[in-house]
């Protein structure tokens, strides 16, 4: 049976939410009144870290392990989620991953299709599974980055084109869905201080980078999720297909 512990709350999911910019997503939606589900991929401890946090907040919690690359994970989440809840108001597409730091004479098919996987046909399937439950006035957050319109060149060139993507999804299924009345919209953040960097093998990327960004520093986990929820809210009710720059001017 749905859970009736916040019957009255709007439900999120939001892939990608143990940690980073994922897990400061679903904190804040949790403080302003969202009942949380998150997928994660693995960390169960940083998971359950983040989970406490929303039910300390008052809100009701959802945790699971998922990889989005993978359709039958994709389903079984969002089974959970209309499982537990009943109902689904909203997606942040959140979960992404770099691939190595590579030229792109250098990079393989490899990792093009493990990254493309992941970033776009795991976040098309997301999608897919959210446009089926959510309702009139629903809403869905991609995460991008800045890197779709910069680049990525010498380190990320695959990842910046998972991203360019992205983009282009937002803008096509916010056209699709408007008549449903439901908002598709995208934050680009630029160099934002989370693990990411150190996972992928430049632990003083943000700091080394920080000179080239017009307000000299790197952004925080926290003002990424401020963007998704503003975007989510009903303050931003006449605005999709909207890709966000949160990047302090890069």
């Amino acid at each position: 049976m749905p859970d009736q512990e916040g019957a009255s709350r709007k439900v999120l999911l939001v892939t990608g939410g143990g940690r980073g910019i994922g897990a400061a997503v679903v904190r804040l939606a949790a403080a302003r009144g969202y009942d949380v589900a998150f997928t994660h991929a693995g960390n169960a401890a940083r998971a359950a870290e983040t989970e406490a946090a929303v039910r300390a907040a008052g809100a009701a919690a959802l945790a699971m392990q998922a990889d989005v690359g993978d359709p039958q994970a994709v389903a079984a989440s969002f089974a959970a989620v209309l499982g537990r809840f009943g109902r689904l108001d909203a997606l942040v597409n959140n979960a992404g991953i770099t691939g190595p730091k590579a030229l792109l004479s250098e990079s393989t098919d490899a990792v093009w299709e493990r990254v493309f996987r992941t970033n776009v046909l795991g976040l098309a399937a997301c999608c897919r599974a959210a446009l089926a439950h959510l309702p009139p006035g629903g809403s869905i957050v991609n995460v991008s980055s800045r890197a779709s319109t910069l680049g990525g060149a010498g380190e990320w060139i695959h990842y910046a084109a998972t991203k360019g993507a992205v983009d282009t999804l937002t803008i096509g299924l916010a056209r699709e869905v408007g008549p449903r009345n439901i908002r598709v919209n995208a934050v680009n953040p630029g160099l934002i201080d989370t693990e990411l960097h150190a996972n992928a093998g430049m632990p003083d990327r943000v700091e080394r980078m920080a000179s080239g960004v017009p307000l000299g520093r790197g952004g925080s986990a926290e003002e990424v999720a401020e963007a998704v929820l503003w975007l989510l809210s009903d303050a931003a009710s006449y605005v999709s297909g909207a890709l966000l720059p949160v990047g302090g001017g890069r």
